[in-house]
């Protein structure tokens, strides 16, 4: 047990310096606020770097804040839990903020104290998302994240878009906290605690009702309203379209995530014992979630001329993925979407600079509208076209690795579909993000398209943020792209990156382990690990398949002059409808929004109610 309040420091740092931002408002100076927002973020992001090496060498820890410490067995206070993923995946948070601050030095034509502030509450609430091991301060959390998502979404309150994709965003995730508090007051009902370990510890053993079961339904819907999964997404397009640049990055790359994250460690850690014995219906309720989830997500993506929205899709897209590999109930899964989580962030963070300095210099985001115009950044032509790639899962980007172990687990299973439907949905993702590269860059495609040459809503929702159109583009908006992407590609080469997954994944899973360290404070013995297998021929099959499958779709619709909107001769006339009808939902209006996320609990719930009794 971890005696001292270091491991606290990464969310108190950062509040600290938005403090310390209010306080100095007044004075109104640019370089002082961008200083004491990026200097907070290193100093948070250096402490979690060292929780991580304190987790990977010492094994779980816990805090107990203001000295309460649990005895025999019972919880009364706060704790954070350090653990390799949660740290990981904390370390992730820090690295995406510098990112996200450094790009907008020259980004932003006026910024103030209040966005640096603003991202400083953010990277703490996820941090603290990350590392808490108490599910009321999950929740906290979870809304602190909403509060400055929003804000930060709506950056530019004097127009109108930001605000509707700022509503969307309040009123959705607003309906998944109020789940995920209702899902825990059950919980608590039938506990009567809220520390995770000692929930779990309550639970073990006894066979689960249905309290505990619609619980889990609240919580797990809760939760997948952040994460966008299908049909509670329709929220995030919105938001990412209207969200200034640097926010698009900390969305795109790691908030939905979380919201995946939490559902795993919570049923890791409080429903694995009660619900062991339904591990197989458990697997084909999220598999079924994780797969509708990563084909709409690409059919939507490949239907998008708004380059944000498009990038916005593929992430839900890209989420559905992610949840196939939590779906699998194993460790391997479990390190496959960690080692994809991250590659796949930093590629989508790459992807959304690349995007911002087109908006910097040509104040727009629309792909028809830019036809040709990124022939004057090559080199940004350059990053996008190779993230392109990546989201394909080309190796040896990360990404590749990612796939690979997740499938990998999935044959292990006797999920044999799985591979397919994960190159299936990424061909489609990356031959949208193709497409837009060569039309843009290098001024491919037909000049008009055939129902009107740019996307009037791209324009609208483009906000006037940048520092208005430029013959330069500064190094600070071109460096975190390259910077981004050659880290994506690090995770696919640097060696021992897929045992250090296996080994967290291994911790990960442990509650037993996990529930020993935190009531107890004893050092559980080092998780089992499988066989760590290196990428099959089957694997790299399926990784050429996805790059030249998205190249071959993504260039041939513009080869044939065919619109994005209508690829005739690529799809039949009712995949055309079925695909208009798909976009039609996303309507933008709230109530449509919400009668879906209502659908969406209620579908979910009633399955897990049903399958799991």
């Amino acid at each position: 047990m971890i005696s001292s309040l270091f491991p606290a420091l990464p969310v108190a740092v950062p509040f600290l310096g938005a403090g310390l931002l209010a306080a100095t408002q007044s004075l109104r100076r640019r370089l002082l606020a961008e200083a004491i927002a990026l200097a907070a973020a290193v100093a948070s992001t250096g402490v979690c770097v060292i929780d991580l090496i304190l987790a990977v060498r010492h094994g779980d820890a816990a805090t107990w804040f203001g000295g309460w410490q649990p005895r025999h067995g019972v919880a009364i206070g706060v704790s954070f839990t350090i653990d390799p993923l949660g740290a990981g995946l904390a370390v992730f948070v820090g690295v995406l903020t510098v990112a996200a601050m450094v790009f907008s030095w020259r980004h932003f034509e006026s910024v103030g104290h209040v966005f640096p502030a603003l991202l400083l509450v953010f990277m703490a609430a996820m941090i603290g998302f990350s590392l808490s091991g108490d599910i009321f301060n999950l929740f906290v959390f979870f809304e602190l994240m909403s509060i400055a998502g929003i804000g930060l979404t709506c950056h530019r309150p004097d127009e109108g878009a930001p605000i509707q994709g700022a509503l969307n965003f309040a009123i959705t995730n607003a309906i998944g906290g109020f789940l995920v508090l209702i899902g825990i007051a059950l919980l608590y009902g039938r506990s009567g605690a809220l520390n995770l370990a000692q929930i779990g510890a309550a639970l073990d053993g006894h066979r689960a009702d249905g309290l505990v079961l619609v619980s889990f339904g609240l919580i797990a819907s809760g939760f997948f309203v952040k994460a966008a999964v299908v049909p509670l997404h329709f929220w995030l397009a919105d938001a990412y379209a209207t969200a200034p640049t640097p926010v698009c990055i900390l969305f795109a790359g790691v908030m939905s995530e979380l919201g995946l994250y939490a559902v795993a460690r919570i049923y890791w850690i409080v429903y694995a014992g009660a619900l062991g014995s339904h591990q197989e219906a458990l697997r084909t309720i999220l598999l079924t979630a994780g797969a509708v989830t990563a084909l709409v997500g690409a059919t939507m993506c490949l239907l998008q001329r708004h380059l944000k929205r498009m990038l916005a899709f593929a992430t839900i897209s890209y989420v559905g993925l992610f949840l196939i590999g939590i779906a699998l109930l194993d460790a391997g899964g479990v390190a496959g979407t960690a080692i994809y989580v991250v590659s796949d962030g930093l590629v989508k963070a790459s992807l959304f600079v690349c995007v911002g300095i087109l908006q910097h210099r040509h104040s727009r985001v629309d792909e028809h509208g830019l036809r040709g115009l990124g022939r004057n950044l090559p080199f940004t032509g350059i990053v996008f076209f190779l993230g392109a790639l990546a989201l394909a899962a080309m190796p040896p980007f990360g990404t590749f690795l990612g796939k690979a172990t997740i499938e990998d687990a999935a044959l292990q299973q006797g999920y044999p579909w799985v591979p397919a439907l994960i190159t299936l949905a990424e061909i489609l993702t990356a031959a949208a993000v193709v497409r837009a590269a060569a039309r843009v860059f290098l001024g491919w495609g037909p000049e008009r398209a055939s129902e009107g040459s740019t996307d009037s809503r791209a324009d609208k929702e483009t906000s006037q943020e940048t520092e208005g159109s430029s013959y330069q583009t500064p190094a600070v908006l071109w460096l975190p792209a390259v910077a981004l992407l050659l880290a994506g590609l690090a995770v696919g080469i640097v060696p021992g990156v897929e045992h250090a997954a296996q080994a967290a994944a291994a911790r990960f899973v442990n509650r037993q382990g996990y529930i020993a360290a935190v009531l107890h404070s004893s050092r559980p013995a080092a998780a089992s690990i499988g066989s760590v297998t290196s990428p099959t021929v089957g694997d790299y099959l399926y990784a050429v398949g996805s790059s030249l499958g998205a190249l071959m779709l993504g260039l041939g619709a513009l080869l044939l002059h065919r619109s994005p909107r209508h690829p005739h001769g690529l799809i039949t006339r009712r995949a055309r409808a079925a695909a208009a009808g798909i976009r039609g939902l996303h309507s933008g209006h709230p109530g449509d929004y919400v009668a879906w996320v209502t659908a969406g609990t209620a579908i979910l719930t009633g399955a897990f109610a049903l399958a799991l009794r």
